[in-house]
């Protein structure tokens, strides 16, 4: 028989409900689509990023280019400052090759080869043109701004690490820098800090923190001594001073003297240590903001504006360069080149690669197309079997379990549709058996209670107290099995109220034994109370609390032979009294380990015959679980079959009461 819905109803619901949808409407329509829409955006996207950012790689890969040539351009200049001759640099030039990954050569200016890191039987040729030209005496200034250590030249071009005979000994070196460090730790002693740095040629200056040389001024730390010339200082300036006054002189000008930075004047002479009667003018401090490599000399002469002045640099900086020329290698030609003498590959939009990138994107939407047709089809065929399911179990049938393909998503929703499709059926069975249960509790009472009354009528029963009687145990039973169902119909409904205030619970246990003494000495069962001093304290609805304790010692009752005990005890569970035990234990005939997950159960007995004489109405221990879950707590029950059962309630203690 098919079930409609008013007058308007199709006749055939399940035909038209299990129709396959159109594949637009589809799930797997919708996802076929989706994917097909983000394969071809991510296809053109990724085509435009690659067209957009190549020439941005190409733009970032030549700087990082010419700061990796830049690195080995000063690195070799470095070499070529302090060394005379290029013996021995192919470790240098192999040791940068590795570094940068790039081929290093290095040739003089005829082209003949003095180092190259590329090996082998079939060495590319070099190109054509130098990459630059490593010549202390007259630097690249592009080259040298980009270098790895921010080393700047002078405005001769002459590499300031190019200091020829001004290079100190290491005697007067190491004299220097004694005097040098008791400086500092002067200055250190006045609250100036300061430290040693070593330039070039080797002669130690006192470099104050924060830049700021006046701040010394006003100490008796003497810095002076550490601005007067060594001997072979005075030798090698006297000898630049003679090769400047001689440029002069074919310019037909009048020499100068040069001080120790190489600024020309005439200032007074002071005495040389250890040299009596020489002297040399005195030395004219460096600027301010001169670095530390500045402690050589360099033509960073000051700002000249007469013709004269202009001669006389010119002259100091030709003097400079024929002092050092015997000191520094001698210039060479750098190549600096991809190993293997590699390109990097160009890209243009050619049809060619046009053709290439189209056939890539084609490939791309067919694998994706493909593969979003197989997941689509074995995501869809569990979504059908559970609508199916779904759809059977509406329309009344008895419902089945649904395949699990995986512990995946589909599997697990697939698992629950099975667990709630066996829990549906287990409900089903229970409202069932329920009812009939319901109606066989309330039809006994109600039988007796008409055939008493038909008899009366009938003139065959007399209205004695006894007939009386009988007929109020038989309403009493009926009121009792209302109230439970109404109890159990409260809880469920959450409207079960509770009052509850802080009980003594032996008490309460005294109460509850003292309340069923007599039907348990009618029965030859003792029934006790096991008493702990002091109780636990618990704050709960003592009625209600009663009910549960008292459902459990008359079921406990009940099911105890004669001469058998009940013991009725409570107890904290911990220390801190967070967990309130109530136990009542008897020594009845137990419950076998089957029933005993089922005693909880509403209208269940172990007794299926539902006898009065053997049990009652299998609603008082369903009561209990109901009341004990009210108060936040659980009951468990456990049993041995022949020996006897315990039932616990854990119901949570009393909060002890707040400090003041």
């Amino acid at each position: 028989m098919r079930r409609t819905r008013g007058h308007g109803a199709r006749q055939e619901p399940e035909r038209v409900h299990r129709a396959r949808l159109p594949l637009r409407r589809s799930l797997l329509g919708r996802l076929l689509a989706v994917s097909a829409l983000v394969a071809a955006c991510s296809v053109a996207a990724t085509a435009w990023i690659a067209v957009q950012t190549t020439s941005g790689a190409i733009k970032q890969e030549q700087g990082q280019n010419l700061t990796a040539d830049a690195r080995i351009y000063d690195t070799l200049l470095e070499y070529a400052a302090r060394n005379p001759t290029w013996d021995g640099v192919g470790a240098t030039v192999r040791k940068l090759a590795r570094e940068s990954g790039r081929r290093v050569a290095l040739t003089t200016q005829g082209r003949q080869p003095l180092a190259d890191s590329a090996t082998g039987e079939a060495v590319p040729a070099l190109p054509p043109q130098a990459s630059a030209v490593v010549d202390p005496l007259s630097v690249d200034t592009v080259l040298a701004a980009r270098g790895a250590d921010g080393q700047g030249t002078g405005a001769d071009r002459i590499d300031p690490r190019a200091v020829g005979p001004f290079r100190l000994s290491a005697a007067d070196s190491r004299a220097l820098r004694r005097t040098a460090d008791a400086k500092v730790a002067c200055l250190n002693r006045a609250g100036i800090a300061s430290d040693v740095v070593v330039g070039a040629s080797g002669r130690p200056r006192v470099q104050i923190v924060g830049n700021d040389p006046e701040r010394a001024l006003g100490t008796r730390c003497d810095l002076a001594a550490l601005d007067s010339p060594t001997r072979s200082e005075r030798k090698a300036l006297d000898a630049l001073t003679e090769l400047a006054d001689a440029c002069l002189k074919r310019q037909g000008r009048e020499g100068v003297r040069l001080n120790n930075d190489l600024s020309w004047g005439d200032p007074a002479p002071v005495a040389v240590p250890g040299e009596p009667g020489a002297v040399v003018p005195r030395p004219v401090p460096a600027p301010r903001d001169a670095p530390a490599e500045q402690a050589t000399p360099s033509v960073e002469m000051p700002e000249r504006t007469g013709e004269n002045d202009r001669a006389i640099a010119s002259c100091v900086g030709t003097a400079r360069s024929e002092q050092l020329s015997s000191y520094v290698a001698s210039p060479a030609l750098l190549f600096i080149g991809d190993e293997g003498g590699a390109t990097l590959p160009g890209f243009d939009l050619s049809p060619a690669n046009t053709a290439r990138i189209a056939g890539a994107a084609a490939l791309v939407l067919a694998l994706t197309v493909g593969a979003s047709v197989f997941a689509g089809a074995r995501l869809v065929r569990p979504l059908h079997a559970l609508t199916g399911a779904a759809q059977r179990m509406r329309d009344g049938e008895q419902p089945a379990s649904v395949p699990v393909s995986g512990d995946d998503e589909v599997g697990r929703l697939a698992a629950a549709f099975n667990d709630m499709s066996a829990h549906r059926a287990r409900l089903e069975e229970q409202r069932k058996a329920m009812v009939s249960d319901v109606a066989h509790e309330l039809r006994t009472p109600l039988s007796n209670i008409r055939g008493w009354l038909e008899a009366a009528q009938d003139g065959l029963a007399d209205l004695d107290p006894a007939f009386v009687s009988s007929l109020l145990e038989e309403a009493v039973l009926l009121q009792h099995i209302i109230d439970d169902l109404q109890d159990l119909a409260a809880a469920d409904a959450g409207v079960l109220r509770l009052h509850p205030e802080p009980v003594e619970v032996q008490e309460l246990l005294g109460q509850v034994a003292a309340a069923h003494q007599a039907r348990a000495e009618n029965a030859g069962v003792t029934l006790a109370v096991t008493a702990t001093a002091p109780g636990p304290a618990l704050s709960a609805d003592p009625v209600r609390l009663r009910q549960a304790v008292g459902n459990l010692v008359s079921n406990a009752v009940r099911h105890t032979p004669e001469g058998g005990r009940v013991t009725l005890r409570a107890y904290a569970a911990d220390r801190g009294g967070g967990t309130v035990v109530i136990e009542v234990t008897d020594t009845g005939s137990g419950i076998p380990a089957d029933d005993l997950p089922h005693v909880f159960d509403r209208f269940w007995r172990a007794e299926k015959s539902r006898s009065r004489r053997t049990g009652g109405s299998g609603l008082g221990l369903a009561i209990v679980r109901k009341l004990v879950e009210a108060h936040g707590g659980t009951v468990e029950a456990t049993s041995t079959e022949g020996e006897g059962s315990t039932f616990a309630l854990r119901l949570p203690g009393a909060e002890p009461p707040s400090a003041p």
